[in-house]
């Protein structure tokens, strides 16, 4: 896969009304490495979620330029969302829900492995209004990487959740996207959470939302399940109590 390269000089949003446009980018550069999990964070409403849009490619309002992430000789990359609500159709079971993302002739079979892998094979013919919370979230997960994606991006995906499931599903995460590497750019506002998943943090400003420092999270993956470790590095690194 290729690198994908970030440089967004301006997004601005026109109000209704007379109201002067609103500047939620500007000056927003970044690079994120083939197979890297990159963590987003900052503030609520600094421009998080809009950056993800604009690199998914339904946000076209800006200027500046969004490159990369497919592989070589391939122009575009396959995306996988993941948005805060699981969008899931209720008229369709699980299986059916994951299903309508493959593409023509793509094999099924990866739709059975994530389920196991998720602990969701037996819910497979369930309608996701008879789903929780927390597994109507793993099936958007499942979803997502059934697509085999080359650039993995999710907004918030964990929240509204217990710390408990939320803790769980980030742990479920992992183990998925170790077996099936793919380049995440993953939004948050929780600095633990950051923490714990990137290989590298990109701190936002707030509105208008810019790099304020990129940050290497230099602790081995094995040692991040000490919450001790975890907070005296996000003090340290992050500036925060």
């Amino acid at each position: 896969m290729k690198e994908v390269t970030i440089d967004i000089a301006l997004k601005r949003f026109a109000p209704k009304g007379s109201a002067a446009p609103v500047v939620a980018l500007r000056d927003l550069r970044f690079s994120v490495q083939p197979g890297e999990f990159v963590c987003l964070l900052g503030p609520s409403g600094c421009g998080k979620t809009t950056l993800l849009n604009i690199i998914a490619g339904l946000d076209n309002d800006f200027s500046g330029q969004v490159s990369g992430g497919g592989k070589p000789g391939i122009a575009s990359p396959v995306i996988g969302y993941i948005f805060q609500t699981p969008r899931l159709l209720p008229w369709r079971t699980v299986a059916e829900n994951i299903q309508l993302v493959l593409r023509p002739g793509q094999n099924t079979g990866i739709v059975d492995e994530l389920l196991a892998m998720t602990g969701l094979s037996k819910f497979r013919d369930t309608y996701p209004e008879r789903l929780s919370v927390g597994m109507s979230r793993r099936v958007a997960l499942v979803r997502a990487f059934a697509v085999e994606p080359d650039l993995l991006l999710m907004d918030e995906p964990f929240v509204s959740l217990d710390e408990a499931t939320a803790q769980k599903l980030r742990q479920m995460l992992l183990e998925i996207w170790q077996r099936r590497p793919t380049t995440v750019l993953f939004v948050t506002h929780d600095t633990r959470e950051a923490v714990l998943l990137a290989d590298r943090i990109v701190k936002l400003t707030a509105s208008p939302g810019t790099v304020d420092k990129i940050i290497t999270v230099d602790i081995p993956r094995q040692q991040r399940g000490d919450s001790g470790i975890i907070e005296s590095w996000r003090t340290r690194y992050l500036q925060e109590s």
